[in-house]
């Protein structure tokens, strides 16, 4: 029956053209609902700056679910642990392979957990860092020195990492960067203007990436 469900789900994605993106909800303890205001932030800037049309509902999306393939691209945070089970393993690695994207943006301490997560998703491959002169960071905006830094964190430089699946980049790994928190209402952080604008700009990157490739 669960391989029926996913087969019906892959057809359903196949022939979706809708360009909505979810929040992944996850197991583990982690808080996947951080940043609330967030994603819708983020549509908004998008559907105004880069003329996507995205649905500006923030809809939630467990990871086993197959609700999954209804959305091209699903956002994932937290600050803490994420268990993925074989099931919900299983799940997401048809959803990406199927040509699903995930964005998993640490929000302070979340790596280590999704890290090893991950591997649950693909055993046989290694988070790759991405180069500087990767398409994703000049696909609107430019970006040129890479992932812009916009809360302090430990103070590491900003990496984006990346899992591939027959050359298509399907999960993008924000760390020491925090977009999400960039994205939130202004009121939530006190962030300066010109750094909630290079959050936006970097997330309307990764949406002009995804939805344009």
């Amino acid at each position: 029956m669960n391989q029926l469900f996913t087969i019906l789900a892959l057809l359903l994605f196949c022939i979706s053209n809708a360009q909505d993106i979810a929040v992944l909800k996850y197991n583990g303890g982690g808080d996947w609902y951080s940043n609330p205001t967030a994603l819708p932030n983020l549509v908004k800037f998008c559907n105004s700056e880069i003329d996507t049309a995205i649905s500006e509902k923030t809809a939630v999306v467990e990871v086993g679910s197959t609700d999954l393939f209804q959305f091209p691209f699903v956002h994932m945070t937290g600050h803490g642990n994420v268990v993925f089970n074989s099931g919900e393993a299983l799940n997401l690695r048809n959803y990406l392979n199927s040509g699903g994207f995930l964005h998993i943006d640490d929000n302070y301490g979340m790596l280590p957990y999704v890290t090893k997560a991950l591997k649950d998703v693909y055993p046989n491959q290694e988070l790759v860092e991405l180069p500087a002169n990767h398409p994703i960071f000049t696909s609107v905006f430019n970006f040129t020195k890479g992932l812009p830094k916009i809360h302090e964190h430990d103070g590491k430089r900003p990496q984006a990492f990346g899992l591939f699946h027959k050359g298509r980049l399907v999960v993008l790994l924000t760390v020491e960067s925090d977009l999400g928190d960039g994205w939130e209402d202004p009121e939530v952080h006190n962030d300066p203007e010109n750094i909630r604008l290079k959050a936006l700009q970097m997330g309307a990157n990764i949406v002009k990436y995804v939805f344009g490739n």
